[in-house]
């Protein structure tokens, strides 16, 4: 166990007290250890590069802890009303609908390797930014209500790219072949 998979490991134990301190109203401490989690997300993986400390569990662990934190701040925020519900249906949805492909092609004898596209890339960016924007206004009352709606918007254009890329890419895969231009 390398001193990044610690880190992204402490950050997947986290996850849950995001969860509970967003539902139980205690959104500046939920922001606040919203942005620990960010920086540790920059901290391992900084030092997984910079040591050659990356592993194969750390390639399946760090964007895992990543995704449940994401979709529980969205799940959260969707619960208080402070995102839309269709938003957040998308979000998970994309997530699952990713994961059962991925456990399809493996039932069917055709693995695929998630290789992250540039697109989610993007759509990471832009749901993170969206929970950081979200949880600032509401624990620090920022009035920031109009960036928060373009910044639903971004997010929802880009689940929905990022689901179609990766979707297109997994069907060529499925299909024998490699779609070009999905890589990163």
């Amino acid at each position: 166990m390398s001193i990044p998979n610690l880190i992204t490991l402490g950050r997947a134990i986290i996850v849950p007290v995001v969860f509970w301190l967003l539902v139980s109203g205690q959104i500046r401490a939920a922001f606040v250890l919203f942005v620990i989690a960010g920086i540790s997300d920059a901290v391992d993986g900084y030092l997984a590069k910079r040591y050659g400390w990356q592993t194969e569990l750390g390639a399946y662990l760090d964007p895992l802890a990543d995704k449940m934190l994401v979709v529980s701040i969205f799940i959260a925020l969707g619960v208080l009303g402070e995102l839309p519900s269709w938003l957040v249906i998308a979000v998970v949805s994309r997530d699952i609908l990713i994961v059962i492909a991925v456990v399809l092609s493996w039932l069917l004898g055709n693995p695929v390797h998630i290789k992250p596209l540039v697109v989610s890339k993007a759509n990471t960016v832009a749901q993170l930014v969206l929970a950081a924007a979200v949880l600032a206004d509401e624990g620090f009352g920022l009035g920031i209500e109009t960036w928060r709606a373009v910044l639903v918007w971004a997010a929802a254009i880009l689940t929905v790219a990022s689901l179609i890329a990766y979707l297109r890419a997994w069907l060529a895969h499925m299909a024998g072949y490699e779609a070009e231009g999905t890589g990163s």
